[in-house]
């Protein structure tokens, strides 16, 4: 999440810079949409990878539970 932080500061930096060079404003504009989609980018990634971990996780403690369930039937024989 450092990564992120580093990237929209350097978009604010971005934006700063633009509203006081008039020459190479709209080329800084353009550098701070790109830092910007490339923190939103990483946002995504990481938070993708998080629900896997944790879905992979419910599964196992889910096959698990089945496994255990499976074990404690009694069969009974008339």
């Amino acid at each position: 999440m450092d990564q992120v932080r580093r990237m929209r500061a350097m978009g604010s930096l971005c934006r700063q810079q633009a509203a006081y060079n008039s020459m190479n404003k709209w080329k800084l504009l353009a550098e701070a949409e790109y830092w910007d989609h490339l923190a939103d980018v990483a946002v995504s990634s990481h938070f993708q990878q998080c629900n896997a971990i944790v879905s992979n996780e419910a599964e196992q403690s889910q096959s698990i539970a089945n496994a255990s369930d499976a074990g404690s039937t009694t069969i009974s024989v008339a």
